[in-house]
């Protein structure tokens, strides 16, 4: 895929599997992001419950790739887009006016799907540039 056809891709999309790694140990939960197409970078809104595993490896400040894909024509043509980079988290006292467009954008956790109570839940920001995002359409012919 072009850069272009990325772009939209990911602009089109909002939901991904984002991988965490530390060590040698991996780590991989589905997310919501916004994406600004201008800058190429994600805005993420990452909940967890301060204990829990997703927290400690947020923590590490890991290296991190994000996957979004998508098919379609009944299974017929896929696309996927492959971001690798390292997340960076923000505080909310200095986020810019931009990046709350962009956090706007995101889709927000549901809370529901909690096991626990929103009181109890941590909500971090996170920016993440990539410093390689890639993508590919694959048409399958079936016999």
């Amino acid at each position: 895929m072009s850069d272009a056809e990325i772009d939209r891709f990911l602009g089109e999309h909002e939901t991904g599997v984002l991988s965490l790694a530390r060590a040698e140990e991996p780590y991989a939960i589905p997310i919501s992001y916004g994406y600004d197409d201008e800058n190429r970078q994600f805005y993420l809104r990452l909940v967890s419950q301060p204990d829990s595993k997703k927290r400690t490896f947020l923590g590490s400040s890991p290296n991190a790739h994000l996957v979004v894909y998508d098919e379609a024509d009944g299974g017929e043509t896929y696309w996927s887009v492959v971001a690798s980079g390292t997340l960076h988290d923000i505080a909310p006292d200095e986020l810019s006016v931009d990046q709350i467009k962009q956090y706007g954008n995101a889709r927000r956790p549901l809370f529901e799907i909690w096991g626990a109570e929103k009181d109890d839940l941590d909500i971090q920001l996170y920016e993440f540039v990539p410093n390689e995002l890639s993508g590919r359409r694959t048409d399958v012919e079936r016999e």
